[in-house]
């Protein structure tokens, strides 16, 4: 099987550079899979888990949108962040997903912006914890 150069960045650092058979990442039009000689492209990236794949092994990130870009002999996923579900703190994120879960079933008098970033956060927080259940498996 062909391979190509992921690589995960983020505005802190570089998560993620190695060769790879394919990544799956969920795009404004839903799930992308991407393997060699996929079509060049670039498309917005939602706030959710990507499965990267190696051989027989496959490897779940948080991701926390941005882009994706595919070109001839690479892949590159620009994220606002991305996490390896060993660098989650499961108990923060149950925290941060409870706090979002309550300013959106509070009815006060909240605006459009308020909202849609107590949506983000709760987005964020199920997205980590679901992560790294996986890398516990």
């Amino acid at each position: 099987m062909s391979t190509f150069l992921l690589e995960i960045v983020t505005p802190e650092r570089i998560v993620f550079s190695q060769q790879v058979d394919s990544v799956s990442v969920r795009g404004d039009e839903g799930e992308l899979g991407i393997m060699a000689g996929h079509l060049p492209l670039v498309t917005p990236l939602k706030v959710a888990p990507i499965t990267i794949k190696t051989g027989n092994t496959a490897t779940t990130l948080a991701v926390h949108g941005g882009f994706v870009e595919v070109q001839k002999e690479k892949v590159i996923i620009l994220a606002e962040s991305a996490e390896m579900s060993n660098d989650i703190d499961v108990e923060r994120a149950r925290a941060a997903r409870e706090r979002a879960e309550r300013r959106l079933s509070s009815g006060g008098n909240r605006d459009l912006v308020d909202h849609r970033r107590a949506e983000l956060a709760l987005q964020r927080a199920i997205t980590r914890i679901n992560v790294s259940s996986k890398g516990k498996e």
